[in-house]
């Protein structure tokens, strides 16, 4: 069953400050209060006959409660319904008679669907907690209904590869789950990540690249487990409605998935089909003439429950900051899945994206945006470019599919499998420094033309068998990666522009070839991994070994070389569980990047390495729906490229960089219907070593502090039921604009709000229809997000857009 939190409409700024100040106040209402009032009111239920999984959906919304059921459990069970006035135990009786199902109350204020005739022992049960296993010998499908959803997230996948609690994974990882994502509306990759902690975003209006770090390091991205292979400006891209939630695992990852950055990666996990029927429509509007088009469908396909499908698309026409600009976009998702038995599971994923207009370059001067100039500041909605010649087309294709089979006891094996195309034109008119009269700007002319042809494979075999006390849970894998790339680029100089008196309709003339090559790059990993538990105790231990090999035809010099790259990595790690869910840990783990090039004697450079160690607490409280963590950390990238002294058209392989930092965050469902997402984050991050005078300095474009806090609330009960409103705060501090570190970017906050509508808790024949908006940057705070060696980006103006959706 997805979780589908309601979308908004688009009331005046002020509206939506003083909604976003009541949440705050009502973050402050002790939970304690809350149930008291709860169970003061008796809630009026409206739930019409039909499928029972339906039913179940439209109950969990109206309850605010969770009901964990297996999809065989309730396939082809109808429901009679339930209209009236009852307490809540009544209603969901009333709900499943008929059906031979009974719900059995959970310590969290949940159920459990089981059959009436089974003793409790075989009560289903939910996820193992903390200090127990669970075995099986079917695939593991528990479903989770939830009204309004919480943001909390107790399991995943992606950093281990296996499904494991947050709690036992020896490092720091955070999920961004899909109510989260719908609560905030989030329209971009970064967008969704904005609140997630440890994580810096460049929120500007440049949508051509993601640019997201941590730690001082590039994210990597994956999309279901297998890296988002790229090119310089063939980038996959990722759409939020076609996405389930996100997943950042923080500090090294490439025991697990191969050649990483150092600083971790994002999992972005896509929308799966569903056993339980779902259709939604949404139509958004907003500022900058936004136009958007959403459905997401999904359910049966049949009457034996062997198939289901989803598909998910989007259509968008918007306006960006700067003139002249605009983004278009048209995205669809299709995803079949075959079950044929409890063992055996395929799903087939498959994508196509295609931006008409894709974005724009957006860099400007120094003097006028951190510095002064007497010409005075430059328009956060300045443009650099050439009306008749600026283009950005982007058109990808992704196909591939999950198999999963559980042979035994023991034994499951998984394969996940993608191929990819991606195609981007890219023609642009680039501002670069001002002349000296501080008006006059300098421009490059830059186009290209880049194929992407990308495949990954994965295979996994997963073991779960006790040796005397020792619980184990073995992975074995070995995946590759291949990229075919041909990349042709043009470049020159352009007409100079008047900042004060522009012109964007002068003549361009085609640049000389500056790049033209095709380069395949390949990958090979083997990776083993055992999770021991013995009592409170969790130790797990992961190595690797890769080969990877890069083969580039230069066509401009005619030459062709090859570069080949062997690593081990490696990551230990160990947690002890306290009854209380108190689960301190420690962990050292290991990365590597290939360094293409040679140095001035000809030598091919040796990857990037990566070492983290990691120390820190986690909790997961037992009488509340929360999860909190606290780390520290020391992470060192070494083999940096840095300038040859003695070679000044060369670099050598000695540089250094270090970061050292710590993290908190946590999210929590306080009540029924309050979510809370927060975090804080210090991090001092150097230049260790390097053959220029930016040796002890800071990296460009990593803030040394970030907080940030998001609240959001439903109303449950009363005459205000099914309102939700909330907002959230970030607050990002002040960071170098280079390495050199003589030009700072300011500290800056940016709030946000929402505020949505249940219809259906107002009249039930309004059932299914929302309304919503959302608003970023709310007070329209001026700020810079990004700077280069060239200028910088002023971040993203406030955006306000209303939602109207229909569900059924």
């Amino acid at each position: 069953m997805t979780h589908r939190s309601t979308p908004r409409p688009s009331p005046l700024a002020r509206a939506v400050a003083s909604l976003c100040l009541g949440a705050v106040i009502a973050s402050l209402v002790p939970a304690v209060g809350v149930r008291a009032q709860e169970a003061a009111a008796t809630p009026r239920w409206s739930v019409p006959a039909g499928p029972l999984d339906q039913a179940l959906n439209r109950f969990g919304r109206q309850a605010g409660v969770l009901l964990s059921y297996t999809s065989d459990l309730t396939r082809n069970l109808r429901s009679t319904g339930v209209e009236g006035t009852m307490d809540r135990d009544k209603a969901l009786q009333a709900l499943l008679r008929g059906t031979g199902l009974e719900a059995a109350a959970q310590p969290d204020g949940g159920y459990v669907l089981r059959r009436a005739d089974i003793v409790s022992a075989d009560v289903p049960k939910p996820p193992a907690d903390v200090t127990g296993t669970r075995r099986s010998v079917m695939l593991d499908e528990t479903r989770v209904v939830a009204s309004a959803g919480s943001y909390v997230a107790h399991r995943t996948s992606t950093g281990a590869k296996t499904d494991i609690p947050l709690i036992e994974l020896p490092q720091t990882i955070s999920v961004i789950s899909r109510e989260q994502i719908e609560a905030q509306q989030a329209q971009t990759l970064r967008a969704v990540l904005r609140y997630a902690p440890g994580v810096t975003i460049s929120d500007d209006n440049d949508d051509r690249l993601d640019s997201i770090s941590a730690r001082g390091f590039a994210l990597d991205q994956y999309l279901d487990g297998l890296k988002l292979l790229a090119g310089t400006w063939a980038v996959p891209k990722v759409e939020p409605y076609l996405m389930e939630r996100a997943v950042v695992l923080e500090g090294p990852a490439s025991v697990l998935y191969g050649q990483a950055s150092p600083g971790g990666i994002i999992d972005v996990v896509s929308k799966r089909p569903t056993d339980t029927p779902l259709h939604e429509v949404q139509l958004q509007f907003g500022t900058s003439s936004r136009r958007q088009a959403n459905v997401d469908f999904g359910g049966p396909l049949g009457g034996g429950g062997q198939w289901t499908y989803r598909l998910t698309g989007v259509v968008r026409d918007t306006d960006l900051d700067a003139k002249h600009t605009k983004e278009r976009r048209v995205a669809i998702a299709p995803a079949l899945t075959w079950k044929p038995d409890d063992r055996t599971r395929l799903t087939i994923l498959a994508s196509y994206l295609h931006d008409p207009d894709g974005g724009v370059w957006s860099i400007l001067p120094y003097q006028g945006t951190l510095l002064p100039n007497p010409n005075g500041r430059i328009p956060r909605d300045f443009y650099t470019g050439d009306t008749g010649f600026e283009s950005f087309k982007r058109t990808q294709y992704q196909l591939g599919y999950e198999f999963e089979h559980v042979i035994d006891e023991t034994w499951r094996f998984r394969q996940n499998f993608r191929v990819a195309r991606n195609t981007t034109n890219y023609d642009s008119v680039q501002g670069l420094n001002l002349r000296a009269d501080l008006r006059t700007l300098n421009r490059q002319t830059y186009m290209s033309d880049e194929r992407l042809r990308t495949l990954n494979l994965d295979n996994q075999a997963e073991a779960r068998f006790d040796t005397g006390p020792v619980t184990h849970t073995v992975l074995l894998g070995a995946d590759v990666q291949r990229i075919l790339w041909d990349n042709f680029t043009r470049y020159g100089g352009a007409p100079t522009l008047d900042i004060l008196h522009p012109d964007y309709r002068q003549a361009i003339v085609v640049p000389p070839r500056f790049q033209d090559a095709s380069q395949g790059q390949s990958q090979l990993g083997v990776y083993a991994q055992d999770q021991m538990r013995v009592g409170r105790w969790s130790v797990m231990l992961s190595a690797r070994r890769d080969a990877s090999r890069s083969d580039n035809d230069n066509h401009v010099a005619n030459t062709w070389t090859r570069q080949t790259d062997h690593a081990t990595t490696w990551r230990a790690g160990v947690t002890y569980l306290f009854d209380n869910g108190l689960a301190p840990y420690a962990s050292v783990s290991t990365s590597f990047q290939p360094t293409l090039g040679t140095d001035a004697h000809g030598q091919a450079f040796v990857p990037t390495t990566g070492r983290q160690k990691e120390i820190g607490i986690k909790y997961q409280p037992r009488d509340v729906d929360a999860y909190i963590a606290l780390a520290a950390y020391e992470l060192t990238q070494q083999n940096v490229s840095t300038a040859d002294p003695a070679n000044v058209n060369f670099n050598i392989q000695t540089g250094e960089v270090r970061s050292r930092g710590i993290e908190l965050s946590g999210t929590a469902s306080l009540a029924q219907g309050l979510n809370l997402r927060a975090s804080y984050g210090y991090l001092d991050n150097e230049i260790t070593r390097a053959t220029t005078a930016i040796q002890g300095n800071r990296q460009a474009d990593v803030p040394a502090h970030q907080a940030s806090a998001w609240l959001d609330y439903t109303v449950r009960d009363g005459s205000l039921a099914g309102l939700g409103f909330g907002g959230g705060v970030r607050w990002t501090g002040k960071a170098y604009a280079t390495t050199a570190n003589t030009v700072t970017m300011p500290s800056y906050t940016t709030v946000d709000a929402m505020l949505r509508y249940d219809l259906g808790r107002l009249n039930p024949d309004l059932d299914g229809w929302r309304l919503a908006v959302n608003a970023a940057n709310l007070l329209d705070k001026r700020y810079v997000s990004y700077c280069a060696a060239i200028g910088c980006r002023w971040g993203l103006r406030r955006n306000v857009m209303a939602t109207v959706a229909y569900a059924w």
